[in-house]
């Protein structure tokens, strides 16, 4: 149990710390999300960038993972649909609980937690886990609310082709794609520029934890009670479970043999909290308050969910 907690202890005082600042006034929130901006555009593309280029493409990219986290999440998605819509849950409000349920806090929680868990597969981990939550699970859910809200506009084509071009334009993207240019034609990288990659991305890390944590200040807590519950039950406990389940079933059929190390790394993964522009994306849809009071019991309740997660996977 030592062990565990000096994993998932480390994280949360962190996101506490980040919380107290913010509480106090010693930053205030636009600081905060200025941060997020640094970690996200800077911080992150540069640790993708390092990650990819200073490694063999054939330790990248691995097609296992890829496909067990995205077999997961698809399956997570489908059975979230079914149970909200069971519960009798109107669209728009099932849009965003399925959204919940399959889009994890990646870059801000899994990275850190990962670097301290599995420190030698975290950075290549963040690496596939964007490429399937970007272009495959993300893009579906927006899909889903704007179906949901009505305002779906144009052929479903062009929306899928207009999210994926943003997708690519993001500067974390751009840093994966350099990554693995250089790491495909195996170009050398000069020593200063991965020095330079290396001390931006040793930044990301606290940083986030420290950004999550001053982001839960002043988050809306009115709404459905039992339906934000329902939404960081089904991203602590059914996500990580549909992941797991995806390696045995494709290991018994034997279409891959799934190491306990990526095994660790990818259920870990789907087990983190959803993302942090979840309660952005529910605003828009007048539905702030269920998204908010999800995250913060999705986030708080993590602490337990990923120690016993832990606790069973060492």
């Amino acid at each position: 149990m030592t062990q565990i907690l000096a994993i998932t202890f480390p994280i949360y005082a962190a996101m506490a710390l980040g919380y107290l600042v913010v509480r106090k006034g010693w930053f205030d929130p636009g600081e905060m999300r200025t941060l997020g901006k640094y970690v996200l555009n800077i911080a992150l593309p540069f640790l993708l960038f390092n990650a990819v280029a200073t490694r063999d493409l054939s330790e990248v990219i691995r097609p296992d993972y890829i496909a067990v986290y995205a077999l997961g999440g698809l399956g997570c998605m489908a059975l979230s649909y079914v149970f909200l819509t069971l519960r009798g849950i109107d669209p728009r409000r099932r849009a965003l609980g399925i959204m919940g349920s399959s889009c994890p806090n990646s870059a801000y929680i899994g990275y850190p937690i990962l670097l301290l868990a599995v420190p030698d597969l975290a950075p290549v981990a963040l690496a596939l886990n964007f490429l399937v939550e970007n272009l495959l699970l993300v893009p579906l859910c927006l899909i889903l609310i704007e179906m949901a809200s009505g305002k779906a506009e144009g052929p479903l084509w062009r929306r899928i082709s207009a999210m994926l071009r943003n997708v690519l334009g993001t500067p974390f993207f751009i840093g994966l794609m350099l990554g693995v240019f250089v790491s495909l034609l195996q170009l050398p990288v000069p020593a200063p520029v991965t020095r330079l990659a290396a001390l931006l991305a040793a930044s990301a890390s606290a940083l986030s934890l420290v950004v999550i944590g001053g982001s839960m200040v002043g988050l809306p807590l009115h709404g459905n009670r039992a339906l934000a519950s329902q939404i960081a039950l089904q991203k602590l406990l059914l996500h990580p479970a549909l992941v797991g389940l995806a390696a045995l079933g494709l290991g018994a059929l034997g279409v891959f043999q799934i190491s306990p190390e990526i095994l660790g790394a990818v259920v870990l993964s789907a087990a983190m909290p959803m993302f942090t522009i979840y309660t952005v994306l529910a605003q828009r849809q007048g539905l702030e308050g269920a998204a908010s009071l999800a995250m913060l019991i999705a986030t708080s309740g993590a602490f337990v969910t990923l120690s016993v997660l832990l606790w069973l996977l060492t």
